[in-house]
C-alpha cells in the first residue's frame, strides 16, 4: 500500500481525470491561463466542501497554512483569495457541470444492482426542487419579489441509487413545471412528482413516450368516473378508479384515461389522492412509490447541512453554479467511495472523517474503516440517513 500520499489525493483519484481535461479544452477553460488551472480551481473548491471553509479568505488560509503539503494535494500553483475569485466568475460553469454530470453516471453503474425497498422491475425517478435564498442586493439577477432573491435547484433524483441524475439551477421565478420540459424520459420508467408538478399537457407528454408517473391530485380536481376496481384486498386504499379529465381545456390536453387512487395513511392520519397513467402496478404500490418521494426530501436537507450550497463563495450566476456543482460532485465522490470501499459507514461519518484526515499520508481504506465514531443509531443522533442498505 502507498502510504506516502495525503487522504485527499487518494480521494482525487477516484475522479475521472482525463474527463475533465477534455471538458476543459472543450470550452476553452485554459485560454489566457498562466498558473492557476481549472483542476487547481477544483481542488480548493471541493477541499473546501471536505473542510467547511465557508469564505475564500479561510480556504486561502487553510492551503497555504502548510504550503510544504500543498503539493501533496495535488494543487499546483499557490492558492490566493482574489485568484480563486477571479477564477470563479470567469472560467465556464459547464466545466465543472458536465464533469458532475459524468460522476453521476460512472457512480449509477456502480449502484445499478443495489436493494431498493420496492421490487420493481423499472427504474424510479423523483421530481422535486429546493429553494436556496439570496441577498437582493448581492445576487440582482435572482430576483424572486420586490425585496427578495433566490434561486431553485431541480433535482431528478434515482430512488434505487439515492444519486442526483439530473440538475437544474435557476432563477427562483421559474416555476417547477417547467423542469418537466428539460428532463430526459426513459421508456419505461416510472417519475414520482408532488401536485406543483400537475400540468396536464406536460403529462400526456410523458404518456406518449411509454413513460409512467405518480403524481399527486389537486383537491379541486373536476373529473368523470369511467369504472371502479375492488380495494377490498388493499388495506388503507379507499378507492381505485378510472377517469377522465372533465373541463374541456383538462381533456383536450390530456385526452386518454388516467387512473386515480385514494389512500389514507394511518401513522399520519391523512389522506392522499394520486394520479397516474399505470393501471398494472397494485394501488398499494401506488400509495407506497408516493412515500419514496420523500427521499428527495433528505437528500435536500443532508446537502444543506453537511455541504456548502447556501453561502457562496461569489455573487455571479457563474460563480454560484460552479459551487453547487462541485458540492454535487463531493456528494456523488463519497456515494462512490462509500460503494468502492463496501463501507458501512454513512455518507455523514465518512465526511467526518475525511474533513479532518485530509493532510494525512495514510490509506483510505484505512482511514475510513478503522477511525472509531458514535454510533448514529444512538437515541440522541438525529442526522439524516440516505444509504440504509
Amino acid at each position: 500500500m502507498n502510504t506516502g500520499r495525503t487522504v485527499f489525493a487518494q480521494l482525487m483519484d477516484f475522479l475521472p481525470h482525463k474527463t475533465f481535461d477534455r471538458l476543459v479544452h472543450r470550452y476553452a477553460g485554459a485560454y489566457r491561463v498562466r498558473s492557476f488551472s481549472c483542476w487547481d480551481q477544483f481542488l480548493c473548491l471541493a477541499f473546501a466542501q471536505l473542510t467547511g471553509c465557508r469564505s475564500l479568505r479561510t480556504i486561502e488560509l487553510a492551503l497555504n497554512a502548510l504550503p510544504s503539503r500543498l503539493y501533496h494535494l495535488g494543487i499546483r500553483s499557490r492558492v490566493s483569495r482574489s485568484t480563486l475569485a477571479d477564477a470563479n466568475e470567469s472560467r465556464d460553469w459547464r466545466i465543472f457541470a458536465d464533469f458532475g454530470r459524468e460522476l453521476i453516471r460512472i457512480t449509477r453503474h456502480a449502484y445499478a444492482h443495489s436493494a431498493f425497498a420496492l421490487e420493481l422491475d423499472r427504474a424510479a425517478y423523483v421530481l422535486d426542487s429546493t429553494t436556496v435564498e439570496l441577498c437582493l442586493s448581492l445576487f440582482p439577477w435572482a430576483h424572486l419579489k420586490r425585496s427578495e432573491a433566490a434561486i431553485k435547484m431541480h433535482t431528478l433524483l434515482d430512488l434505487q441509487s439515492r444519486i442526483p441524475t439530473v440538475i437544474r439551477i435557476l432563477p427562483g421565478r421559474v416555476h417547477d413545471v417547467q423542469f418537466l420540459d428539460q428532463i430526459p424520459v426513459e421508456p419505461g420508467a416510472i417519475y414520482i412528482m408532488d401536485r406543483a408538478y400537475l400540468d396536464a399537457q406536460r403529462l400526456f407528454r410523458l404518456h406518449q413516450q411509454a413513460a409512467f408517473f405518480v403524481i399527486r391530485a389537486r383537491h379541486n380536481l373536476r373529473y368523470q368516473r369511467c369504472q371502479s376496481a375492488d380495494t377490498a384486498s388493499a388495506p388503507g386504499v379507499q378507492c381505485d378508479q378510472t377517469i377522465r379529465f372533465k373541463i374541456y381545456r383538462t381533456h383536450r390536453a390530456y385526452p386518454d384515461q388516467l387512473r386515480r387512487v385514494r389512500f389514507f395513511d394511518a401513522e399520519s392520519h391523512r389522506q392522499f389522492t394520486f394520479l397516474t397513467n399505470n393501471f398494472v402496478l397494485p394501488p398499494l404500490t401506488i400509495a407506497h412509490l408516493y412515500k419514496h418521494r420523500w427521499q428527495v426530501e433528505i437528500f435536500f436537507k443532508w446537502i444543506k447541512s453537511h455541504l456548502l450550497i447556501e453561502r457562496f463563495l461569489g455573487t455571479s450566476l457563474n460563480a454560484v453554479k460552479i459551487q453547487i456543482w462541485v458540492a454535487i460532485t463531493v456528494y456523488v465522490l463519497s456515494a462512490l467511495i462509500k460503494q468502492h470501499l463496501h463501507l458501512d459507514r454513512s455518507l455523514y461519518e465518512i465526511l467526518q472523517i475525511l474533513s479532518v484526515t485530509l493532510f494525512e499520508k495514510v490509506p483510505l481504506i484505512e482511514v475510513l474503516t478503522k477511525s472509531t465514531m458514535p454510533d448514529e443509531k444512538s437515541p440522541h443522533c438525529k442526522q439524516l440517513k440516505l444509504f440504509d442498505f
